[in-house]
């Protein structure tokens, strides 16, 4: 059969201009010079830095730089922090900021770890006596745990290690389907390859234990090791983080047009409405992540296990509904998260990355639970940030004026121009069309 030109072998083998050159030959439009071009300007100077972060990801082309940004005047259980965030949406920074600031007189985020389990599976195949299975799975547990002493002794000297396991039926949704479910403490790191090192020891260790045993018929020795691996569903990684004060003291919205009494009972309303509807749900919680996900991708840790988790959280009784939580009772408002996350502060990225030490440095270098803490405080600001807008104003005001930036930028409009439209556009609905009409008559 005659190769296709978009086909290749070797293409992790190849130099970085190389395959550059290749892409743009063979899936852009621009010469390969130019490509090579305008790709190398986003390469570090500093050789051994890009080196670094080349070695993060495989087939890497050139950086692609996302804002790193600030949101100061968070009082989270009374230290003042400057919280960094990686988003490319400017109104998520400033809506956090404008959070923090204005709980910063009202006592502040009260945040806690409820608690820090993690979960492993091994998942395995197993033809014969179930009550046999789990009779003698019970009389091996703590021999399963000392099997991977050798990996856990030095996670068990900072305080972690392997907590509990229990084994699972599952035959009654999968013909002889077991698992062995493992409860893990990994103190201040993620934690996955310590999970993953012992799961794949469990797996060893339970399928020789059975084959050497003689209560086992030979057909029932048979078992079989599908998988290995972490869960990143970690409800027992929980964080209770809130805010709260009198009704009197939340003061007045959109220019005195709406009391306090009025807000509150409508905040409350939004956030019971997300509760109900899936749809209003999605984009509630999407909210509460544009937080978390920017204070993770600083730090350094894996966002996408983070989004992950939360949304299976988000449905745990079988309908999916808001994160977060409001009530106004006997004058006080109340508004608050427990958020399900697993996260660490030492090893992967954020040893590694640069900017994810300064992450750490700029919030005191806190432990994990200091750093789960933080986070999901972020999270329900930026959600109590999105709700006051929804529920007072709207949310179009506020965030076309952030994005008047990047409209003016993509109208390649000049400093002048961009001041001007600023001004101009301070007390009027800021669209494309609108824009483009302004720099239009501006122009002419």
């Amino acid at each position: 059969m005659e190769k296709n030109e978009k086909e290749i072998t070797g293409f992790s083998k190849m130099g970085k201009r190389e395959k550059i050159a290749w892409l743009a030959k063979n899936f852009l439009y621009a010469s390969p010079v130019e490509v090579v071009k305008e790709f190398a300007e986003y390469w570090h100077d500093n050789i051994e830095a890009q080196k670094l972060l080349d070695g993060f990801s495989e087939n890497t082309l050139t950086n692609f730089p996302v804002p790193f940004g600030i949101a100061p005047n968070f009082k989270i259980n009374d230290r003042v922090y400057a919280v960094p965030m990686v988003i490319e949406e400017s109104s998520v920074v400033a809506a956090a900021s404008n959070a923090a600031k204005f709980w910063l007189s009202r006592g502040g985020f009260k945040a806690e770890v409820i608690s820090t389990r993690k979960v492993g599976q091994v998942h395995f195949t197993y033809r014969g006596d179930t009550q046999k299975l789990i009779s003698f799975f019970n009389s091996i547990k703590e021999e399963l745990k000392q099997g991977v002493k050798h990996i856990t002794t030095n996670m068990e000297e900072r305080g972690g290690g392997v907590v509990d396991m229990e084994l699972i039926d599952f035959t009654n949704l999968e013909p002889d389907y077991f698992q062995l479910r493992a409860h893990f403490e990994t103190v201040d790191s993620m934690g996955a390859n310590f999970i993953n090192s012992c799961l794949e020891e469990f797996g060893s260790l339970l399928r020789s234990k059975i084959a050497l045993s003689s209560q086992f018929s030979e057909t029932e020795k048979e078992i079989e090791i599908v998988m290995c691996i972490l869960s990143n569903y970690t409800p027992e990684c929980l964080v209770h983080a809130e805010v709260s004060c009198k009704v009197s003291e939340l003061g007045s919205f959109d220019n005195d047009t709406v009391t306090a009494e009025e807000f509150a009972y409508k905040f409350e309303r939004a956030v019971n409405i997300a509760r109900i509807d899936p749809y209003r749900a999605t984009t509630h919680n999407k909210g509460i992540m544009n937080g978390i996900d920017a204070v993770v991708l600083a730090t350094g840790n894996d966002f996408r296990a983070v989004e992950a988790c939360a949304h299976t959280f988000a449905c745990r009784d079988g309908v999916y509904r808001s994160l977060s939580e409001c009530k106004v009772e006997n004058g006080v408002f109340r508004f608050w998260m427990n958020f399900p996350i697993a996260i660490g502060t030492v090893g992967g990225l954020t040893s590694l990355h640069p900017l994810a030490k300064r992450s750490l440095e700029l919030l005191g270098n806190p432990n994990a639970k200091q750093l789960m803490e933080i986070i999901v405080c972020v999270g329900l600001a930026q959600n109590f940030g999105a709700l006051r807008s929804l529920t007072t104003v709207g949310i179009q005001a506020g965030h076309m004026k952030m994005h008047l930036t990047n409209i003016l930028a993509s109208m390649q409009a000049t400093d002048e121009e961009v001041a001007k439209a600023k001004n101009y556009f301070e007390e009027k609905l800021v669209s494309v069309s609108a824009v483009r009409e302004f720099l239009e008559k501006l122009r002419t």
